[in-house]
């Protein structure tokens, strides 16, 4: 009998059981659908037994997505790094970006946030960051322990999936976390572009939510769905030349460096 890894009845009762008692059985289904509760229980349980680039890229050729790199000459294969990339896809851009780079880095990791720490099958390459738990300082003190070694860091210096506003599909603003550890560790950067989009649903939603003042981020729901809908594409991934930490100096505030970067990015599209 498959097991249930993921059950949005048990989900509901967990967060709030006075409240799942009253949730209708449609409302129930409906988020099963959109977040593919079966498909996803059968995936991880297909898969239960492959761990981190062997997940990746046995979910990538279920999926039948196609992946096209250029400049993968860049990518070091020794040394401490930064990748920076793009976020258009929300969760299959970074399971692509890791059947790339592990190859030539076994020693990747990426910093996300903690929550995915439940995907167990990736969790000897995904390191979570608690911003808001109690233990944050212990969290945020491992993530700079991590960024002063010799490994391979990939960030996503947005944190969320990107957005379409007047017709571009581009990145929220990105932080400047990964700039002020690349100068304080003397990391050179990777800019990496990621080509990808979701569905106009996701991206109208995202707009209503945003024009009616609902901070919530609604649209997340149906992350999930639009995963499943990469079936078939073809994601096309650069990798920038590195850019050294001496590169970022006192001409700009980290901040701003951060959104040279970000544009540096997007720029890469037209290369």
């Amino acid at each position: 009998m498959q097991e249930k890894f993921i059950d949005i009845k048990k989900v509901l009762k967990a967060k709030n059981p006075k409240l799942s008692k009253w949730v209708p059985k449609f409302i129930v289904n409906y988020l099963k659908k959109i977040i593919h509760q079966e498909d996803i229980n059968k995936i991880i349980d297909d898969f239960k037994d492959i761990y981190d680039y062997e997940f990746c890229n046995a979910l990538i050729k279920r999926l039948n997505i196609k992946v096209k790199v250029s400049g993968q000459e860049n990518i070091p294969i020794n040394g401490g790094f930064i990748f920076a990339s793009n976020h258009p896809l929300g969760g299959m851009d970074a399971m692509a970006l890791v059947t790339v780079i592990e190859p030539y880095r076994k020693d990747i990791k990426f910093i996300v946030n903690d929550i995915l720490l439940n995907i167990k099958n990736l969790n000897g390459i995904f390191v979570g960051v608690n911003k808001h738990g109690g233990n944050s300082k212990e969290s945020l003190k491992l993530i700079d322990k991590l960024f002063a070694s010799d490994k391979a860091i990939f960030v996503f210096p947005a944190g969320l999936v990107s957005r379409r506003k007047k017709g571009v599909i581009a990145d929220l603003a990105w932080k400047k976390t990964f700039i002020t550890r690349a100068k304080k560790h003397n990391k050179s950067i990777i800019p990496v572009y990621v080509k990808g989009n979701l569905s106009n649903f996701f991206y109208r939603l995202s707009n209503l939510r945003t024009s009616l003042g609902i901070k919530a981020n609604i649209e997340m729901l149906y992350l999930a769905d639009e995963s499943f809908k990469q079936e078939d594409k073809i994601l096309e991934l650069t990798f920038g030349k590195p850019i050294p930490a001496s590169f970022f100096d006192a001409s700009k505030p980290d901040k701003d460096w951060a959104k040279w970067m970000e544009e540096k990015v997007h720029s890469m599209q037209n290369d």
